[in-house]
């Protein structure tokens, strides 16, 4: 199975989440691909099985590259196809339930029809430059060891 994950990132954050999530699913024996959301662009769904995707929450939503993109993609391409959104963000955001950059990806995905395999992962940021939390690349890992999993079923 071969699939690939897609990341936009500020401050580095979501960036070190992506390669972790793709790592990890390598070592499950997940073949994962790495792209930068901008290298994606003339990047054919075809080739893939499955799409994992995050970006930072930037006024609770997705980065407008991330939003761009997937306005662009054409949904019969992506239809019945598994994925997984994560994204970073403020602490304070997940508490006040405030917008989500996975959340808003989620809904656009499953607009297309596709099938989201787990529920989003919300990695913790400390400040507005994105330093993750202690213990985000251990949940990374784990989000990324039960993804391997259902892509296994």
């Amino acid at each position: 199975m071969k699939g690939m994950v897609v990341y936009d990132s500020s401050f580095g954050s979501t960036r070190k989440i992506a390669e972790t999530i793709a790592e990890t699913l390598k070592e499950s024996g997940i073949e994962a691909e790495l792209f930068h959301i901008k290298d994606t662009r003339n990047l054919g769904i075809k080739d893939y099985e499955f799409l994992v995707i995050g970006s930072p929450t930037r006024f609770g939503t997705m980065s407008f590259t991330v939003k761009g993109i997937l306005g662009k993609v054409k949904s019969e391409e992506w239809a019945n196809k598994p994925f997984a959104a994560f994204d970073t963000e403020l602490a304070q955001n997940i508490e006040r339930k405030e917008g989500s950059a996975a959340e808003k990806i989620a809904e656009k995905l499953k607009e297309m029809q596709m099938n989201q395999l787990l529920p989003v992962l919300k990695a913790v940021v400390l400040g507005l430059k994105g330093q993750l939390k202690e213990g985000e690349i251990e949940r990374a890992k784990e989000y990324a060891r039960k993804l391997a999993t259902e892509l296994k079923k």
